[in-house]
């Protein structure tokens, strides 16, 4: 594998990955208010979006998002396990679906259209973390912003 900071990864077989940076942390936490009130409480983050089991807050040049863990069988099919995940915006989540599963990577859920404007795609990085790829694509609902 070699890098080059202006081009990309290239992978051994596998092209070039194009990762435009990392857009979200999420943390699946067990008691999403606790979490989300320690969040804003002792660091002074402010929240930008809530609703269905999430909340997320205002950063810069990434966002911070908290997940409640008792809904992550509807998000990655499966329950308890990882702590959280990266987020990762590519520009086509079916070509690098493809090249995972032709490297051997294990995919746990997608590619699938989500309603916030995302088609996902969820593997596990070699620790149990999870990892999503998503491409952006006009969204379904309406973020709902904390009044």
């Amino acid at each position: 594998m070699s890098v080059n900071p202006t081009r990309g990864v290239r992978r051994k077989g596998g092209g070039i990955v194009r990762m435009r940076g990392i857009d979200y942390v999420i943390l699946y936490v067990s008691d999403l208010e606790r979490a989300a009130a320690f969040y804003e409480q002792s660091l002074g983050l402010e929240r930008r979006v809530a609703g269905d089991g999430y909340v997320e807050f205002a950063t810069e040049n990434s966002k911070l998002g908290l997940f409640e863990r008792s809904r992550l069988p509807d998000l990655i099919g499966r329950r308890g396990g990882p702590a959280g995940e990266i987020l990762f915006i590519v520009e086509d989540v079916d070509t690098e679906a493809a090249r995972l599963r032709r490297l051997g990577v294990e995919i746990i859920a997608g590619p699938v259209d989500r309603p916030w404007g995302h088609r996902t795609l969820h593997l596990l990085g070699p620790d149990g973390f999870v990892i999503e790829l998503a491409q952006q694509i006009p969204r379904a609902d309406r973020e709902r912003p904390v009044d």
